[in-house]
Formats: structure tokens, C-alpha cells, sequence
């Protein structure tokens, strides 16, 4: 078995967060990073359509964070970005919310499902996730900015969804949520802390590398991919 690749699919550059792509991605690289989604707030997105950085060693992907209040629009959202982003993130806190990015298989990762006194998921929303193939995204930012009883509730609602995903198979993605330079993690550090939160260290392995691949593999289907199901062979890939 090679050495795992690791990614992080949570990394807002400016104008949403402080520092330029380019910066992020270097510093990534330096981390311990094979690549990074650029996953800006949909409504603090750039004026055009940026260059994603190039990195010797580093693959940058592009990605949206979705934050919108109301289901049917969200639903148009994710049309409207579905097949122009690597990873398509929703942007959580509320059931109504979390179930209609939950029931679309369109969507890669749910951020931030806790709301209330609620820590966003139930049975039913697990068992939404786990068919449709929406992995629920476990970001540090909020745990190493928070303190006292708000870190304790975050800690309590992570705990609460890692019961949830582990018994309905739920995939987790594990990520910086980065707003800054400063708020990434390397790579053994972020499976440090998460294993800190409460995550064994094979889920925290999986959520950092596999999961991340599997997303990618999904979205970024080979040559002679049409659709599920068909792929167009060539020479003596008909024998």
C-alpha cells in the first residue's frame, strides 16, 4: 500500500477570506498536502471566474460553498454550479436545509448541519446521506476559534453525528474550513486534532485521504466517461 495522499476540501481565499489563493495553496503544499478545493461562500465569490493557482506537487480544485436559506433555491444552486465545481459543499443550520442538500446526490459535502439545540442530523437524515452518497464535513476552524461552553457544544454535536455516521455508514470529510493562513493545519496535525474530537484514527485517515479521492473520482470521471454506466473504449481497450 502507497504512503495516502491528503487533501483539504474546505479553503476560502479572498475576497471571503484573508489570504489570496496562490498564498493558501503554497503554504498547503508546504504543509504536507497532495491538493486542496478552493471553496469560497457563494455569496463572497470573486468578481470572475479566478485562475486556480499551479503548484509543483499540488493539485488545486475548484470549489463552492453553498449558502442559501431557502431549499428551492439551494436546489437551483446546485444545478447552476454542479457541473462547473470539483467539490460542491452545502453550507448547513437548519433541517430544512440540511435535509434538501442531504436528499441530492448532487451534492459532495454537508458543512456546518447544527442549529439550535439540534446537532443537525437524525436518523432519517443519516439514512438520506448514506444513500445518496453525502458526506458530512468535520471542520476545525470552529473548534480551535471557540472556547468554554461554545467549544463544548460544538464537541457535543460532533460526537452526536459520529454516533449518527457510524452506524448508517455515513462517509465524513475531514477539513481546515480555512478563512486564513493561519487557521491550516498539516496534515498530522489535522489527524491529531480529530482524533482529539473523537474520531478513531482509521475514520480520521479515510476522511482526509480516501473519502476526499472517492469525491474526486465522482466528479472527475476518465476520458471515455458519457455517463453512469457507459464509457466509450477505444483500440485495445474492444479486446
Amino acid at each position: 500500500m502507497g504512503k495516502p495522499k491528503f487533501y483539504d476540501f474546505c479553503v476560502h481565499a479572498a475576497p471571503d477570506g484573508d489570504n489570496a489563493a496562490p498564498e493558501l495553496a503554497s503554504l498547503a503544499r508546504h504543509l504536507g498536502y497532495s491538493g486542496i478545493a478552493l471553496a469560497n461562500h457563494s455569496d463572497k465569490l470573486p468578481d470572475k471566474k479566478p485562475v486556480l493557482p499551479s503548484i509543483e506537487g499540488l493539485e488545486v480544485f475548484r470549489g463552492i460553498e453553498l449558502v442559501e436559506e431557502n431549499p428551492s433555491k439551494l436546489n437551483s444552486l446546485i444545478g447552476k454550479f454542479r457541473n462547473s465545481m470539483d467539490v460542491l459543499i452545502v453550507h448547513g443550520g437548519s433541517e430544512a436545509v440540511n435535509r434538501a442538500a442531504l436528499e441530492n446526490p448532487r451534492v459532495d459535502i454537508l458543512n456546518h448541519p447544527a442549529f439550535e439545540r439540534s446537532s443537525g442530523l437524525n436518523q432519517v437524515l443519516a439514512k438520506a446521506a448514506a444513500e445518496n452518497g453525502v458526506a458530512i464535513g468535520v471542520t476545525l476552524r470552529p473548534l480551535l476559534h471557540s472556547r468554554g461552553f461554545r467549544r463544548i457544544r460544538l464537541l457535543s454535536d460532533l460526537k452526536a453525528n459520529l454516533e449518527l455516521a457510524r452506524k448508517y455508514e455515513v462517509s465524513l470529510v475531514l477539513c481546515s474550513d480555512a478563512m486564513s493562513c493561519f487557521d491550516l493545519r498539516s496534515p498530522m496535525e489535522t489527524l491529531a486534532l480529530a482524533e482529539v474530537c473523537g474520531l478513531e484514527e482509521d475514520e480520521a485517515l479515510a476522511a482526509i485521504s480516501t473519502v476526499p479521492e472517492r469525491i474526486l473520482k465522482k466528479n472527475r470521471p476518465g476520458p471515455g466517461y458519457v455517463r453512469e454506466g457507459i464509457e466509450v473504449l477505444e483500440g485495445e481497450d474492444l479486446f
